[in-house]
């Protein structure tokens, strides 16, 4: 496995895992449940840690990828500034998942307010995911590109190998 490889297998989780804990982090709030509550901040915190790997892995994939030559540097650029923007977010919003649980732990009489702050900012951290994830996607995927529109009819694979 290579280093694009590798981070393609990775660069999901630091996005996934937010969204599982902003879910869980509701229900928790709704349920009134303080386990609940910390099993949102620690997806949250699995998350930055998970965003660690990912831009670890970008450096290499970001290489293999330059040297492709059938790639537009321009794409690789916007995704590594959004994906610094998201992976610095992240960091902030794992640290403020540990404050909650901390808050939850030692039954502070503001850890409900913490609870909501981090959810107002796994919100904000998000809309950067989701910026940082279509970037990424555009660096292959033209078809999500803005202002394309496929125009080529798909290949049938299947006849083309089976021709007689």
């Amino acid at each position: 496995m290579n280093d694009a490889h590798f981070h393609l297998v990775v660069n999901h989780f630091p996005i996934i895992l937010p969204i599982v804990g902003a879910l869980i982090l509701i229900i928790g709030l709704v349920a009134k449940s303080e386990a609940v509550k910390r099993t949102g901040f620690l997806m949250f915190i699995l998350g930055a840690i998970s965003s660690v790997i990912a831009m670890s892995s970008g450096e290499g994939a970001e290489e293999i990828v330059e040297n492709m030559g059938n790639i537009d540097g321009y794409f690789v650029h916007e995704h590594e500034e959004a994906a610094e923007t998201f992976a610095l977010l992240s960091y902030i919003l794992g640290a403020l998942a540990l404050i909650g649980m901390w808050a939850s732990f030692a039954k502070k009489k503001f850890a409900n307010i913490v609870t909501i702050l981090v959810l107002i900012f796994a919100g904000v951290t998000l809309y950067f995911a989701q910026k940082a994830g279509t970037t990424g996607g555009e660096i292959r995927h033209t078809e999500i590109r803005p202002g394309q529109t496929p125009t080529a009819q798909p290949a049938n694979l299947y006849e083309e190998e089976h021709e007689d």
